[in-house]
């Protein structure tokens, strides 16, 4: 016996967790989504998952390009997580940001970027697990911006 979908959606949405902004550069500009399913999976060697959904642009771009970003979002970003949670192609130019080495856009007001490139992509239902071995990070003095309950939330 299986758990229903909803109740496994009510039941994630009491775990609280930061926001990020997955980033890549795509042949007709820059390309982002919001994503909380975001994990350090390893220091030696330095490795990250992010969990992206099969039906995203974000994914399919990601497994073309290999490369990609991870913006841990402050506190003072949930408008831009808002923004990227929608579905669609962003407009980068009103978003203050720089490329990597790589072309993936790193948001310039984030707590932490990390630039990643693909090892391993593992099917899991509907979504994939992308691990990426990280080949440079930033980290920024400041608080995250969490999701819980549906919600943004800020450390108090």
């Amino acid at each position: 016996m299986t758990v229903a979908s909803e109740k496994l959606r009510r039941t994630a949405r009491l775990y609280a967790g930061g926001v990020t902004v997955v980033t890549v550069v795509a042949p007709d500009g820059a390309h982002g989504m919001t994503a909380s399913s975001f994990a350090v999976v390893s220091l030696d060697p330095p490795l990250i998952l992010v969990s992206l959904e099969e039906t995203s642009r974000t994914r399919s771009l990601i497994l073309e390009r290999e490369r990609f970003a991870v913006n841990i979002l402050r506190e003072t970003q949930e408008s831009i997580a808002k923004s990227f949670s929608v579905s669609g192609r962003k407009e980068f130019d009103t978003i203050p940001h720089r490329l990597d080495e790589d072309g993936a856009p790193l948001l310039t007001d984030a707590l932490a970027h990390l630039s990643c490139k693909t090892t391993e992509v593992i099917e899991a239902g509907d979504h994939d697990l992308f691990v990426a071995e990280v080949i440079a990070t930033e980290a920024f003095e400041g608080s995250p911006l969490l999701y819980f309950d549906r919600g943004y939330h800020r450390l108090k």
